[in-house]
Protein backbone atom coordinates (compact mmCIF):
# COMPACT_ATOMS: atom_id res chain seq x y z
CA UNK A 1 0.00 0.00 0.00
CA UNK A 2 1.04 3.38 -0.83
CA UNK A 3 2.16 5.67 2.27
CA UNK A 4 0.20 8.67 1.01
CA UNK A 5 -3.17 6.12 1.60
CA UNK A 6 -1.59 5.46 4.46
CA UNK A 7 -2.25 8.87 5.57
CA UNK A 8 -5.31 9.52 4.05
CA UNK A 9 -6.87 7.18 6.26
CA UNK A 10 -5.37 8.63 9.43
CA UNK A 11 -6.90 11.57 8.41
CA UNK A 12 -9.84 10.36 8.00
CA UNK A 13 -9.61 8.26 11.37
CA UNK A 14 -8.81 11.47 12.86
CA UNK A 15 -11.16 13.09 11.26
CA UNK A 16 -13.72 11.46 12.38
CA UNK A 17 -12.75 11.11 16.23
CA UNK A 18 -13.03 14.91 15.86
CA UNK A 19 -16.14 15.27 14.89
CA UNK A 20 -17.11 12.80 17.98
CA UNK A 21 -15.23 14.45 20.57
CA UNK A 22 -16.06 17.80 19.47
CA UNK A 23 -13.06 19.40 20.98
CA UNK A 24 -11.21 20.46 18.50
CA UNK A 25 -7.92 18.59 19.18
CA UNK A 26 -8.16 15.74 16.74
CA UNK A 27 -8.70 18.47 13.77
CA UNK A 28 -5.13 19.51 13.54
CA UNK A 29 -4.06 16.11 13.25
CA UNK A 30 -6.30 15.52 10.63
CA UNK A 31 -5.04 18.44 9.17
CA UNK A 32 -1.57 17.60 9.51
CA UNK A 33 -1.87 14.33 7.61
CA UNK A 34 -3.37 15.40 4.85
CA UNK A 35 -0.37 17.54 4.25
CA UNK A 36 1.25 14.78 4.70
CA UNK A 37 -0.40 13.00 2.27
CA UNK A 38 0.35 15.34 -0.35
CA UNK A 39 4.45 15.57 0.24
CA UNK A 40 4.51 11.34 0.39
CA UNK A 41 2.17 11.70 -3.03
CA UNK A 42 4.98 14.07 -4.34
CA UNK A 43 7.64 12.25 -4.06
CA UNK A 44 8.34 12.73 -0.03
CA UNK A 45 9.54 10.13 1.57
CA UNK A 46 8.52 8.38 5.12
CA UNK A 47 10.68 11.14 6.91
CA UNK A 48 9.56 14.14 5.16
CA UNK A 49 6.28 13.11 5.49
CA UNK A 50 6.18 12.36 9.12
CA UNK A 51 8.08 15.64 9.89
CA UNK A 52 5.36 17.72 7.41
CA UNK A 53 2.48 15.92 9.83
CA UNK A 54 4.37 17.06 13.28
CA UNK A 55 5.12 20.20 12.35
CA UNK A 56 1.91 21.08 10.55
CA UNK A 57 -0.28 19.40 13.03
CA UNK A 58 1.33 21.19 16.18
CA UNK A 59 1.38 24.64 14.41
CA UNK A 60 -2.45 24.11 13.75
CA UNK A 61 -3.12 23.26 17.26
CA UNK A 62 -1.13 26.00 18.37
CA UNK A 63 -2.52 28.56 16.40
CA UNK A 64 -6.47 27.52 15.47
CA UNK A 65 -7.29 25.59 18.83
CA UNK A 66 -7.40 29.19 21.24
CA UNK A 67 -9.07 30.63 18.26
CA UNK A 68 -12.26 28.14 18.09
CA UNK A 69 -11.98 28.02 22.37
CA UNK A 70 -12.52 32.20 21.88
CA UNK A 71 -15.07 30.95 19.84
CA UNK A 72 -17.12 29.10 21.95
CA UNK A 73 -17.35 31.48 24.98
CA UNK A 74 -18.62 34.32 23.18
CA UNK A 75 -22.12 35.22 24.27
CA UNK A 76 -24.99 35.92 21.31
CA UNK A 77 -24.39 38.88 19.73
CA UNK A 78 -27.92 40.22 19.91
CA UNK A 79 -31.01 39.16 21.87
CA UNK A 80 -34.23 39.78 19.77
CA UNK A 81 -37.56 39.40 20.40
CA UNK A 82 -39.09 39.25 23.83
CA UNK A 83 -36.03 38.84 25.55
CA UNK A 84 -34.63 42.00 24.38
CA UNK A 85 -36.93 44.03 26.71
CA UNK A 86 -35.57 42.01 29.68
CA UNK A 87 -34.10 44.99 31.90
CA UNK A 88 -35.40 47.59 29.65
CA UNK A 89 -37.44 50.09 31.66
CA UNK A 90 -41.27 50.76 31.79
CA UNK A 91 -43.60 53.12 32.93
CA UNK A 92 -46.88 51.73 34.62
CA UNK A 93 -50.09 52.78 32.74
CA UNK A 94 -52.55 51.26 34.95
CA UNK A 95 -52.13 49.91 38.20
CA UNK A 96 -50.67 46.79 38.48
CA UNK A 97 -52.41 44.31 41.39
CA UNK A 98 -51.52 40.61 40.91
CA UNK A 99 -54.11 39.50 43.47
CA UNK A 100 -56.56 41.74 41.32
CA UNK A 101 -55.07 40.41 38.08
CA UNK A 102 -55.06 43.80 36.69
CA UNK A 103 -51.53 45.91 35.32
CA UNK A 104 -50.47 47.56 31.51
CA UNK A 105 -47.20 49.04 31.04
CA UNK A 106 -45.79 50.92 28.23
CA UNK A 107 -42.25 48.88 27.57
CA UNK A 108 -40.03 50.61 24.53
CA UNK A 109 -43.07 52.06 23.43
CA UNK A 110 -45.51 49.15 23.24
CA UNK A 111 -48.32 48.57 25.96
CA UNK A 112 -48.07 45.06 27.68
CA UNK A 113 -49.79 43.35 29.82
CA UNK A 114 -47.80 43.49 33.31
CA UNK A 115 -47.66 41.72 36.31
CA UNK A 116 -45.48 42.58 39.35
CA UNK A 117 -42.35 40.06 40.24
CA UNK A 118 -42.97 40.22 43.70
CA UNK A 119 -46.69 38.68 44.45
CA UNK A 120 -46.98 41.46 47.11
CA UNK A 121 -46.48 44.12 45.46
CA UNK A 122 -48.87 47.05 44.04
CA UNK A 123 -47.40 49.12 41.58
CA UNK A 124 -49.06 52.70 41.23
CA UNK A 125 -49.81 54.49 37.17
CA UNK A 126 -46.52 56.68 36.78
CA UNK A 127 -44.33 54.39 38.26
CA UNK A 128 -41.16 53.73 36.48
CA UNK A 129 -39.91 50.06 36.66
CA UNK A 130 -37.83 47.70 35.29
CA UNK A 131 -38.72 44.19 33.15
CA UNK A 132 -37.55 41.25 35.00
CA UNK A 133 -39.14 38.72 32.75
CA UNK A 134 -41.63 37.98 30.26
CA UNK A 135 -43.84 35.22 30.20
CA UNK A 136 -45.78 34.45 27.47
CA UNK A 137 -47.51 37.89 26.40
CA UNK A 138 -47.00 39.52 30.30
CA UNK A 139 -44.34 41.24 31.67
CA UNK A 140 -43.12 40.75 34.86
CA UNK A 141 -41.89 43.56 36.50
CA UNK A 142 -40.21 45.15 39.51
Amino acid sequence: MDPWVIWVVAACVLAVGEIATVSFFLGPFAGGAVIAAVVSLIGGGWIASTLVFLVVSVLLLAFLRPVARRHRRQPPALRTGAAALIGRPAVVLERISNDEGLGVARIDGEVWTARAFDEDRVIEPGEKVTVIEIRGATALLD
